[in-house]
């Protein structure tokens, strides 16, 4: 048995333009498009970056925690003494000077991560109108089989993005 026949052949359909907003604005080099995608992927790395620090920040917690049982089954166990060093040394210990975990994503936020973010977004707006990932939407373009599934340039039902 064959399988099911599908349309394979380039047809030219809605779907076959990016939306205005992956489109570059008229008058834009390809320098800036350049620069941009940089930005954009400097940006990227800092939000992982803050992704692992929440991390860090969980598991900080979670170990905490866990300390705290032990110490528990410490002194159920009968070693009262060692129960007792163990949570007046490292239970609510900071994990930095001065700073439990939450205080440093916090200082992260405030210091490095918003002043990262804000100036991006200034970049984008005051270059090509606020518009996000022009450097990735131009490289689908150029990669993509138009008219062929599975490599159409945006959804058919324009989602959010539909503009």
């Amino acid at each position: 048995m064959s399988p099911a026949p599908h349309d394979e052949s380039p047809t030219e359909q809605p779907t076959e333009q990016p939306t205005e907003q992956h489109r570059r604005p008229d008058g834009v080099s390809d320098a800036t498009v350049s620069a941009l995608g940089k930005l954009s992927e400097a940006l990227e790395a800092v939000e992982v970056a803050r992704g692992h620090l929440y991390t860090f920040h969980r598991l900080s917690g979670t170990a905490d925690l866990t300390l705290g049982e032990a110490v528990d089954e410490l002194r159920e166990a009968g070693h009262a003494d060692l129960a007792d060093e163990v949570e007046r040394e490292l239970v609510g210990r900071n994990v930095v000077e001065g700073r439990w975990s939450f205080q440093i994503v916090e200082e992260y936020d405030d210091t490095y991560y918003s002043a990262f973010r804000a100036l991006e977004q200034q970049a984008r707006d005051a270059l090509v109108g606020g518009r996000r990932h022009l450097f990735e939407a131009e490289m689908k373009e150029s990669r993509r089989t138009p008219g062929h599934r599975h490599h159409a340039a945006r959804p058919a039902d324009d989602g959010p993005q539909g503009t």
